[in-house]
């Protein structure tokens, strides 16, 4: 007894331990790495199987993979090495824009027990894209009368690298006596570009003139780009366009259709007749700007071209050019701000989901890991997730947006083959927007049933001097498991004790339970007779039950009666003779 203790308590600790190491577990902070876009497909990013405290063994024993918010794979796991590489074309302008920085973070998920650690590269800008301007000519009509001083803005380059590789600075090539070329950033934190006229303008002199502006980056080695500027020199328009603000902003929901007008810009010129006629046109924009927006060259009004997206673009930026009937112009800046509406259901992306589940499996078992998201922002973005029954399973925050689904009590197949669960993913919009991911959970049988008899005990018959092999009765027994586990045997079972021996006169049929009587039997020598019936299952290790047979055996007349007193030879003949029974 004090063995099968020691052994039971092992066992408890042996299944406690197990529970512990099939929780997953994640770093509280996430592995950091480092790459400069572009490089070559297979480019060392880290060694991540030595920066997890990992093996590259335990990564292919674990079934290590990598798994991204997006879906896309810009790494893969070298599972020989334990190496990060590169998996393909990082572009960072593709991949982050112009945001200061860009991160790809991305999960490295194993299994037995599951576990997953957080990585992030950080994707360093390399100085591959030339600046650009939105237009490639720009044509001035300036008075002769302009004075010195007088300043002529530009659309200022783009360039899409950020930090050190973005535009530095401006020249005019070739060199002009007449103009020279001023930019930086004005206390709003705007950017500008201006011709500054440098000497006074004479028509009569020279009527144009043809120069080229350069933005020069400040990458290592730089790139550039040129935009050629026109210069007709006119006569007496001597007021430019003013725009009647500095910045014209407006709020816009994204699902304003399309047709509506945005706001007017409005420009004014103290010039009369002609030279106070002012157009307006939209100038080139980078993005998508050009195309979502259209101006009435009349009035000023902005119209959209096609409904905004938020989770496309949060913010447009448009440059309206205020132009005179005498060629004077100037640059009117609208900011565009697009307002979040409802429009994004919750996604449920599933990383890892286990099933079937085995019926011994223990409470607190992550059974699937899966991540949520909301492209809308703020209210509209926050998502909660609530699991319908929560009898056996509930729902258990693991990191940041990640959820585990978990056993919350025992399984038990022969009553609960399979379980049907349903996360509901809700965002807080009016009206809230929800997903639904169904969970189907196959459960497994082990062999925790033992045979059950259809009866307590058995009573078969059988007549004296039977014939041999002689067929009595059936015994029955069911199990509740599956498969080899309810697959039932039966045999004799072993009697204990010398006053029970086995009866080597009944046999049982191993497969369907039929009791046979091997021989014949003689009422007058054996008249009842018990047996233990076992029935056991396949399962490993096998579950089994006993029951007992009674055999009864029925008289035949098969003796003739025995007169035993008085002797026959020593009776007087005239004696009576009375039936005496010859049983004993």
């Amino acid at each position: 007894r004090r063995r099968r203790r020691r052994a039971m308590a092992l066992a408890r600790q042996v299944l406690c331990l197990s529970a512990f190491l099939s929780l997953p577990h994640a770093r509280a902070e996430p592995i950091r790495y480092s790459v400069a876009e572009e490089a070559e497909s297979g480019s060392l990013v880290g060694k991540l199987a030595e920066d997890a405290g990992l093996t590259p063994a335990q990564l292919s024993a674990r079934r290590a993979r990598l798994v991204s918010e997006d879906g896309r794979q810009h790494f893969r796991l070298d599972s020989g090495s334990g190496r990060l590489v590169v998996a393909g074309r990082l572009d960072r302008e593709e991949l982050c824009g112009q945001s200061a920085t860009c991160m790809l973070p991305f999960e490295l998920l194993l299994s037995n027990p599951l576990q997953f650690f957080r990585v992030e590269v950080a994707l360093e800008d390399i100085n591959d894209h030339s600046p650009f301007f939105p237009e490639e000519r720009v044509t001035f009509e300036i008075p002769e009368t302009s004075d010195t001083g007088s300043r002529f803005p530009l659309e200022v380059a783009q360039d899409l690298d950020v930090g050190s590789n973005t535009v530095r600075e401006y020249s005019i090539s070739p060199d002009n006596e007449y103009f020279s070329v001023s930019y930086g950033t004005r206390t709003t934190g705007k950017k500008y570009l201006e011709l500054v006229l440098e000497k006074q303008l004479d028509r009569e002199e020279q009527a144009e003139m043809s120069f080229s502006v350069t933005a020069m980056d400040g990458g290592s080695p730089p790139r550039s780009g040129t935009t050629q500027v026109e210069i007709v020199i006119l006569d007496v328009n001597d007021n430019a366009p003013i725009c009647t603000q500095e910045v014209y902003i407006e709020k816009v929901l994204e699902n304003m259709p399309e047709g509506s007008v945005v706001l007017t810009v409005l420009a004014t010129d103290q010039d009369a007749g002609v030279n106070g006629d002012i157009s307006y046109q939209l100038s080139q924009a980078v993005g998508q700007s050009d195309s979502a927006f259209v101006i009435d060259p009349i009035t000023g009004e902005i119209k959209l071209t096609k409904p905004l997206d938020f989770e496309a673009a949060q913010t447009h930026e448009l440059s309206v050019r205020a132009r005179d009937g005498g060629g004077l112009s100037a640059i009117c800046k609208v900011l565009v701000e697009v307002v979040d509406v409802n429009d994004n259901a919750p996604e449920l992306v599933v990383s890892s989901f286990s099933s079937p589940l085995p019926e011994n499996t223990v409470p607190g078992t992550v059974v699937a890991l899966f991540t949520v998201r909301d492209r809308d922002s703020g209210a509209n973005g926050k998502i909660s997730c609530a699991l319908e029954d929560q009898l056996f399973f509930s729902l258990r925050p693991a990191y940041k947006n990640y959820y585990e689904l978990v056993t919350v009590s025992a399984l038990d197949r022969e009553e609960t083959p399979q379980h049907v669960l349903s996360v509901t993913a809700a965002d807080a919009g009016s009206p809230p927007l929800t997903t639904t991911q169904t969970f189907t959970v196959d459960i497994s049988d082990v062999n925790d049933n033992a045979p059950v008899f259809n009866q307590t005990s058995y009573t078969m018959y059988v007549r004296e001097n039977n014939v041999p092999t002689v067929f009595v009765g059936a015994v029955s027994a069911a199990d509740a498991d599956v498969g080899l586990n309810a697959k039932v045997t039966y045999s004799l079972a072993a009697e204990q004790g010398a006053e029970r021996a086995l009866c080597s006169c009944i046999s049982v049929n191993s497969e369907n339970g039929h009791v046979f009587v091997l021989r014949p039997l003689d009422y007058e020598r054996l008249r009842q007779t018990e047996v233990t019936v076992s029935a056991s299952d396949a399962g490993s290790p096998p579950l089994r039950a006993n029951v007992t047979v009674r055999l009864v055996v029925l008289d035949e007349n098969d003796n003739a009666p025995l007169v035993l007193y008085p002797a026959q030879d020593s009776s007087p003949a005239s004696s009576e003779l009375v039936p005496v029974s010859a049983e004993a």
